[in-house]
C-alpha cells in the first residue's frame, strides 16, 4: 500500500515537473539590475520563439522572481489563473478549452501548439516553486472613432507598468507581436508610438525575433506555413546585444531559421 502511494505520488510529481530549461546564449546580458522589463517581440507561429521565451523565464528565475506577461487579452486573466492553479495537466487544458473566445479560437499563431507548450512549462515552473506569476497583456481599449492604434498601444504600456508595480521585486518578461515591442515612433503609421516605447528605455530591453529563413503559421489571404525573410546574420545565435533597426530594438534572439507551429485546441 505504502509502495503504491509512494509510486503515485512521484507520478503526479513527474507530471508537474517543469521541461528542462536550454541556455541561450549571451541571455547572461539581459539581467542587469537596471533592466525592469525585458520584451521580445516574436512573429506569431513559430516553434522555436515560444520554445526559446520558455528557457530565458529560466535563467530570469535564476535572479529571482518574475512576472511574464503574454499577449493574451485582460479578460483573460481568471482563465490563466485556473490554468495555472489546475491540479493536473489535464485540467489545466479544460480550462484554456473552457475559454470561447481569444487566441485559441481566432487563430493568429498565439494559439500554436508551441504557444501552449510554452503556458505549460510556465505552469510547470510555478508547480516546482518558483516564483511565477502568467499575466495577460492585451488591454481591452474601446475603438472610438478619430482615435488611432496608438492609443491602445499606451494602454498595453500602462498594464505592463502595473504589472511591475504590483510585484516590485519582480522583473518582467514579457512575449509579444514584434512591432509592439519596438522603441522608436513610427512615423506616419497610425501606430504611432509602439508600447514598448513609452517606457522609459533605460529600464527596458527589447529583442526581435531575428528574420532568418524558415516559416511561421500566419493567416495572410488563407492559414498556413508563411515563409520569413532573411534579413538578417544567419550565422547569428542566441542573445545578440547591439542596436538594431536605427534604435528600434537593443538586440536579437537569434534562433536560426524557423519552422511554423500549427493552431491547436487544448
Amino acid at each position: 500500500m505504502i509502495a503504491a502511494l509512494l509510486a503515485a505520488s512521484l507520478h503526479v510529481a513527474a507530471l508537474n515537473a517543469p521541461a528542462e530549461c536550454h541556455s541561450v546564449p549571451g541571455s547572461e546580458a539581459l539581467w542587469r539590475d537596471d533592466v525592469r522589463y525585458v520584451f521580445v517581440g516574436e512573429t506569431h507561429g513559430t516553434t522555436e520563439a515560444p520554445a526559446a521565451f520558455a528557457d530565458l523565464v529560466c535563467a530570469a528565475l535564476e535572479q529571482g522572481p518574475v512576472t511574464v506577461s503574454v499577449e493574451y487579452p485582460v479578460q483573460m486573466q481568471p482563465t490563466l489563473d485556473a490554468f495555472m492553479a489546475a491540479d493536473s495537466d489535464t485540467a489545466a487544458r479544460a480550462a484554456l478549452a473552457a475559454y470561447g473566445y481569444g487566441p485559441f479560437v481566432h487563430h493568429d499563431g498565439r494559439g500554436s501548439g508551441a504557444m501552449l507548450d510554452l503556458l505549460l512549462r510556465l505552469r510547470g515552473m510555478a508547480k516546482a516553486g518558483q516564483d511565477l506569476t502568467l499575466v495577460a497583456s492585451v488591454p481591452d481599449s474601446p475603438r472610438v472613432e478619430g482615435f488611432r492604434q496608438s492609443y491602445s498601444e499606451m494602454d498595453r504600456a500602462v498594464l505592463w507598468g502595473r504589472q511591475a508595480m504590483a510585484r516590485p521585486q519582480a522583473r518582467v518578461l514579457a512575449l509579444v507581436g514584434r512591432v509592439h515591442a519596438e522603441k522608436v515612433r513610427r512615423v506616419g503609421s497610425p501606430l504611432g508610438l509602439p508600447a514598448a516605447a513609452h517606457i522609459r528605455p533605460e529600464e527596458t530591453l527589447s529583442l526581435p525575433l531575428a528574420h532568418q529563413g524558415g516559416e511561421a503559421w500566419m493567416c495572410l489571404d488563407e492559414c498556413g506555413a508563411a515563409p520569413i525573410p532573411t534579413t538578417d546574420d544567419l550565422a547569428a545565435r542566441g542573445v545578440v546585444l547591439a542596436p538594431q533597426q536605427n534604435g528600434r530594438f537593443d538586440g536579437l534572439l537569434a534562433l536560426g531559421p524557423v519552422t511554423a507551429s500549427p493552431p491547436v485546441k487544448p
